[in-house]
């Protein structure tokens, strides 16, 4: 029988570890998370690790620690069949610029070039309106079982995983919904997704987390990725996103474990500055995914057209079916020109529903409010 005030101390001591600027490896810290997911240890022990972690700034072993834990005790796994590698992008939210969604425009967008897209995404914490509210909004099924999902990657080429749903993780979303500041969870729930990819696109929270994201990615065996941290030069706040309000910091993972850093300019590829106030969140999830929709139909060719061709354009770069960004962003505008991308949507809606009727129904009137 375990001995509950030694488990106590321990944790405490390990706690304190911590808060003295000391590293842990990563099999004590995906002992701490084990012992956090199954409750183990009180919500005041549970909040001063998690803080103190944070505070101390991870390791590349802390951080894979933590997948580690999270992945093993808390990640259903399925396996699916696509013609195409798996592929997802996203951010780790926790970034200071809060935008409408574009990770999930450029996703619709990239799979209507071809890609297998498999998104894992949660309800809004950090950000206004989060990725599945606002599919949610356009008619996908995000509350459905497993199977959906499954069934829309196969069938549709995408498909998204509900980070807070029960069936897909017991236990994050408690921890998801109490936190309100950015921890671990924020640099490998991401990562955490059912349908693991092989290749990732992945904005982060700041420059300087960049390059341990970047490890940490290649650490736990992607073949290829792209992790970027975009900044508006004029307030100097920043994005999860490639930007288009100023320079964007990148680094690339190649499969030989070479990387890859520099810094991306909007004008390097033949696109004007926007303002933030025109790429703002409208804190209304109905008004953003109508933002989506006007972006990904071609309704709106302006600053919110052009930052989701931009961010689609990476995924089909290091998937390899553009040369290099150029190409991706023209291969994107080329989707979205000839309402590829806007076919694609409904076709995730078709296929993650189990009524796809209910879903396009949503859809529909979404269309003519949009267009």
């Amino acid at each position: 029988m375990v001995d509950k005030e030694a488990s106590l101390r321990t944790f405490g001591a390990i706690v304190a570890q911590l808060t003295r600027g000391e590293n842990l490896s990563r099999a004590k810290v995906r002992e701490c998370w084990r012992q956090i997911l199954e409750q183990e240890q009180p919500d005041l022990q549970q909040g001063a690790f998690i803080a103190a972690l944070k505070t101390k700034r991870e390791t590349v072993d802390e951080i894979a620690g933590t997948f580690d834990a999270l992945y093993e005790y808390d990640t259903i796994k399925v396996v699916v069949k696509t013609p195409e590698p798996l592929i997802d992008n996203c951010g780790t939210g926790a970034d200071t610029l809060k935008t409408l969604n574009i990770s999930t425009a450029a996703a619709i967008v990239a799979s209507a070039c071809g890609l297998s897209v498999v998104r894992h995404a949660a309800r809004a914490i950090s950000s206004n309106c989060g990725a599945v509210d606002v599919v949610e909004a356009l008619g996908v099924n995000v509350e459905s079982v497993p199977e959906l999902p499954k069934q829309s990657i196969e069938q549709a080429g995408i498909g998204v995983w509900n980070a807070f749903l029960p069936s897909v993780h017991p236990r994050l979303p408690r921890l998801m919904r109490a936190i309100r500041f950015g921890s671990t969870i924020n640099l490998v729930g991401p990562l955490l997704n059912p349908t693991m990819p092989s290749y990732k696109v992945m904005g982060v929270p700041s420059v300087e987390a960049i390059s341990l994201e970047t490890e940490i990615l290649a650490q736990l065996g992607f073949e290829r990725a792209f992790v970027m941290h975009g900044l508006d030069e004029v307030s100097g706040r920043g994005m999860d996103e490639l930007s288009t309000l100023g320079p964007t910091h990148v680094s690339e993972l190649f499969p030989d474990g070479r990387t890859d850093r520099y810094v991306l300019n909007p004008e390097d590829l033949g696109l004007r500055r926007s303002r933030f106030e025109e790429l703002a969140s409208s804190r209304d999830v109905q008004r953003d995914a109508l933002a989506l929709l006007r972006a990904i139909s071609g309704k709106d060719d302006g600053p919110a057209g052009d930052i989701v061709c931009l961010n689609a354009a990476p995924m089909l770069y290091i998937m390899g079916k553009a040369r290099d960004l150029a190409h991706g962003l023209d291969m994107a505008r080329q989707a979205v020109a000839n309402e590829s991308a806007l076919t694609k949507l409904r076709a995730w809606v078709t296929w993650q529903n189990e009524r796809p009727e209910d879903g396009l129904k949503v859809l529909e009137r979404m269309l003519k409010q949009a267009l």
